[in-house]
Formats: C-alpha cells, sequence, structure tokens
C-alpha cells in the first residue's frame, strides 16, 4: 500500500500531552546495589516471600500447607481459601507473606514519591494480574495505611477494571474525540511480557461521554511465553488477533473506528519505536528497523473504508488512563502495575474549558 495513504498519527506516539491529562513521567527504572527497585514489588516479588517461608516452615518440621507444589504455580484462589482456615498457622502464614509484600510495595512507593515527576502525588492506582485479588486488595490496603501513617500525602487504591482489560479501556483515552464520530466501538492492544490481548472495546459515549462506562466486550489473550515465538510471528498472531475483532466487530453490528490503540512495555518513542524497556518481549523489539504501529497499519490498512491510525504508548500509560474519569477530585497522580516487573506513570489532569 503506498505509504501516502495510511493515515498520520493524530500525535506522537508515547506523548506526553494527551487529551485528559499531561503525562509527568512514566517507566522510572529505579535501580539500587541489588538491582531494579521495582522488582521487589512484583509478582515474582510475592512468589519469592511466599516459598521464603515455605521454607522456613520446612526447617522447622511444620508440615507444609501447601504441599509440594511450586510457589509461582499456586492459584492466588488457593492462598485466599487459607487465609480463612480454621487453623490460625496456616491462615497467618498467608496474612505474614502479604503484610511483607505490602512492606516492600510501600517502600518502593516511597522512592517514587521522591522522583521530582512524583512530587505531590495525591493518589495511586495499583493495577496488574493481582489488583483482580483479595490477597492483592489487602497488600494495597495495608500499603496505603502505611503511607497515610508517614505522611506521605497519597492513597493506594486498586485499579477499577479488571487487570486484564484496563489497559484496553485506557487505550481510548488515546484517540482524538474526532474519532468518534460515527462510531461506537474500537480496537486496543495490551502486549506483556508474558502475554498479549487484543480486545474489542464499546465506548458507550450516549451513557458518559467522559467514557466511563467503556468496556470490553470481546477479548483474545495470547500467552506468548509459553510458545517463544519469533518477533514476527508474534507480529503474525497479533494481526490475526485483530481481525478477528474485526470480524467480532462486524458480527455483533458495531460501527468500529478506524483506530487501534497499542500498550505496551518501555519508553516509546514518538516515531513508534521502542527506546528501552521491551527486554521481556519475544525477539529485539528495540531495533532500529522493527516498527510495530507501522506493520499493524500496513497489515490493516482500513476499517470500513477510512485509513487506520494507530498509537501506541507504554502499557502502565494505558492502564492508568482508564482511571481518568475516577481521578476527578484530584488533580496529581499516578499508577502502578504489578507485573512481570512494576510498571508506573503520574499524571495530572488537564482543565477543562468550563474551570
Amino acid at each position: 500500500m503506498p505509504e501516502q495513504a495510511l493515515a498520520p498519527p493524530v500525535a506522537g506516539h508515547g506523548a506526553s500531552q494527551l487529551t485528559s491529562v499531561v503525562l509527568d513521567a512514566y517507566n522510572a527504572e529505579l535501580r539500587d546495589k541489588e538491582g531494579f527497585i521495582g522488582d521487589r514489588a512484583s509478582k515474582r516479588a510475592f512468589r519469592a516471600i511466599l516459598d521464603d517461608w515455605r521454607e522456613r516452615l520446612r526447617k522447622l518440621g511444620d508440615e507444609d500447607p501447601l504441599g509440594d507444589c511450586p510457589s509461582e504455580e499456586i492459584p492466588k484462589q488457593r492462598l485466599e481459601k487459607l487465609m480463612q482456615d480454621e487453623d490460625p498457622e496456616v491462615a497467618a502464614l498467608v496474612h505474614g507473606v502479604v503484610e511483607e509484600f505490602a512492606q516492600e510495595l510501600t517502600g518502593v512507593t516511597r522512592r517514587f514519591l521522591k522522583l521530582k515527576g512524583w512530587k505531590d502525588t495525591e493518589r495511586i492506582a495499583v493495577g496488574g494480574g493481582m489488583s483482580g485479588s483479595r490477597i492483592g486488595h489487602l497488600a494495597i490496603g495495608r500499603a496505603s495505611l502505611l503511607l497515610k501513617a508517614d505522611g506521605q500525602g497519597v492513597e493506594l487504591v486498586p485499579i477499577t477494571h479488571d487487570p486484564d482489560e484496563a489497559a484496553l479501556i485506557g487505550a481510548a483515552h488515546l484517540a482524538p474525540s474526532w474519532i468518534f464520530a460515527g462510531h461506537d466501538s474500537l480496537m486496543a492492544v495490551d502486549i506483556g511480557g508474558t502475554s498479549i490481548r487484543a480486545g474489542l472495546v464499546e465506548l458507550n459515549l450516549r451513557k458518559a461521554s467522559n467514557l466511563s462506562e467503556a468496556k470490553v466486550v470481546g477479548i483474545e489473550v495470547w500467552r506468548h511465553a509459553d510458545d517463544e515465538p519469533t518477533r514476527e510471528e508474534a507480529v503474525e498472531r497479533l494481526t490475526a488477533m485483530l481481525r478477528g475483532m474485526v470480524a467480532l466487530a462486524e458480527s455483533k453490528k458495531r460501527a468500529l473506528a478506524p483506530f487501534i490503540g497499542i500498550g505496551c512495555p518501555g519508553i516509546i518513542l514518538e516515531d513508534g519505536s521502542i527506546d528501552r524497556g521491551g527486554q521481556n518481549l519475544p525477539g529485539n523489539w528495540e531495533s532500529s528497523r522493527f516498527n510495530l504501529p507501522r506493520a499493524i497499519a500496513e497489515a490493516i490498512p482500513d476499517i470500513g473504508g477510512h485509513p487506520v491510525t494507530v498509537l501506541m504508548h507504554n502499557d502502565a500509560v494505558l492502564q492508568g488512563l482508564s482511571e481518568i474519569p475516577n481521578m476527578q477530585d484530584v488533580e496529581r497522580w499516578g499508577v502502578l502495575t504489578i507485573g512481570t516487573g512494576l510498571g508506573n506513570a503520574r499524571f495530572t489532569n488537564r482543565k477543562s474549558n468550563s474551570d
């Protein structure tokens, strides 16, 4: 397809000036002599704490209530059930792990709040897989109390949407308002270190013009970490997932907007390339010769006869954008996403014309 036929992006990829917010900072990679500080509040860190306590029990000769199952394979639902166990020591094991993780999350959050871009943050939404569980809610709530007691002036809250859907909904906040004219849905992609999600997002603008009623009405999840694909195979699979969403929109008789919003780990440059932070993705996504938005636009050049606009930003930023309707009572707020690492972004609300 001729280059001039591709719709130009309405804003730079990875832009700091967005429709409703200013992006003050994102993808901060805090380090000390032990490595990335954010890794202390990741999913892997939680499992490491659990593993440590199980090992202590074994050394004491006590029975491990989790048996021989490796800590990384234990579902959160099983841990939540143990928290209600009649044996107080069994329940205390999980509560202790949650408390220790909450302490780590508190310490990591304190470090972020010292950054210039995070100054005067009033509220932080915590997303990622753990935010959708009771265990995650307890850890977030405990960390919030510790920060308040410390006089930090910030509260931590679980992200509102399902962790699998938050970034997909956040993608709608990347789109310019004119994109919505005559359309009721759009496609979004959430790329993570272990999985890729493609979704069909219903905007529901008649119910709420601020996108607070937007919801995911179709989703496909591919755990690429299990398949270990090449970069080209990953792009091909993602393209097939998006074509599946186009077909789903047609079957549901949705008026699909010619827009695809993508969330991807790392620092996203204005041309859509990834500067750094994509080390957990399949293949070399930081190559100067690779541009995912361009590849997607070439594979899906039009929707409904209109050239497709593809816009990419950091995945934690997109999770944060999904919280815009819930952050109108504060001015400065952020998001932390507990996943393979600790995603992060800080926002300042833009004043509306009516203010």
